[in-house]
């Protein structure tokens, strides 16, 4: 009995014990990093600099601050332009790879492969094929179109780097899809073509109703993903954001501000406490949407 009333008095405990590794390391690379970035939002610290509180003088300079105001923008373009694409791009080929015919396998393989394949390696095969000399501009010169500056143009450049994101994703969102697909009843379908629904009248009258709360999610997704993108830009753009500066996001400017040895700690956390409130924003903005629509 006193063996028995020990294992009770330890039990309350013990999950505890089995969840502290997990716990610390949130604390360690999650919650710490964030209350740091907060407290570093309300400082004047440097790299090397130790900062005093100056209040919210950091949030005034970014209403001033031109290059915020790029990196919003085109954060905003970004938002504006890949989530329509991400959510509904990856339906429908979900829809083209869903059903068992020989060779689908490959296929399904192929659109998955951009997802596992590096950020940085996707970056450069993008750059070197949309370069001046690259291979998209070696094939229209031949065909008498002439070179376009993908690369050079402030807007070619984010459009090119917003091509690359939808690429990237589209296979992670596919497989995504694929699974909500699976849940829809063949009845419905079977019921829909019986009354003389097409093609496009099925999609839009049972499959997106069926799978709605996935593009809900994918759109949440994609909405975060968006609005932090930094490698696709970085690559193709340069650390200076292109011409000017004109393609940088708010991210790249969190890199360039906050880096060096000279880096802006301070003004850096206060530029990443403004993406990460916006982001949670999107969150709860999708959110809301989703469940106004609901019956």
């Amino acid at each position: 009995m006193a063996g028995v009333s020990r294992v009770r008095r330890q039990l309350p405990t013990s999950p505890w014990l089995f969840a502290a590794p997990g716990l610390l390391v949130i604390g360690a690379f999650v919650l710490y990093p964030f209350v740091s970035t907060v407290v570093n939002s309300f400082t004047d610290r440097r790299t090397l600099i130790p900062g005093r509180f100056v209040g919210l003088a950091n949030f005034r300079e970014l209403i001033h601050d031109d290059m915020f105001w790029t990196g919003l923008r085109n954060s905003t373009l970004y938002i504006v332009v890949v989530v329509p694409a991400l959510v509904v791009l990856p339906l429908l080929l979900a829809l083209l790879v869903q059903k068992n015919i020989p060779g689908i396998t490959f296929f399904r393989s192929a659109f998955y492969t951009p997802v596992v394949a590096s950020i940085v390696v996707v970056g450069l095969i993008w750059v070197w094929l949309l370069d001046e000399r690259g291979l998209v501009n070696s094939l229209l010169e031949t065909v008498g179109i002439g070179r376009i500056g993908f690369l050079s143009d402030q807007w070619l450049l984010l459009l090119s780097a917003m091509a690359v994101t939808v690429w990237k994703g589209l296979g992670y969102y596919m497989i995504i899809y694929l699974a909500a697909l699976a849940n829809v009843p063949r009845e419905l379908h079977e019921a829909a073509a019986v009354d003389g629904a097409g093609a496009v009248r099925r999609f839009l009258s049972v499959t997106v109703p069926a799978v709605r709360s996935t593009m809900v999610l994918v759109a949440a997704l994609s909405s975060v993903a968006a609005f932090k993108v930094f490698s696709e830009v970085y690559l193709m753009a340069g650390p200076d954001g292109g011409p000017a500066g004109e393609d940088t996001t708010l991210v790249m400017l969190v890199q360039q501000t906050g880096t060096g040895l000279t880096g802006r700690v301070g003004y850096a956390s206060a530029l990443s406490v403004v993406v990460f409130v916006v982001t949670v924003a999107l969150m709860l903005l999708v959110l809301r949407a989703d469940r106004r629509d609901r019956p």
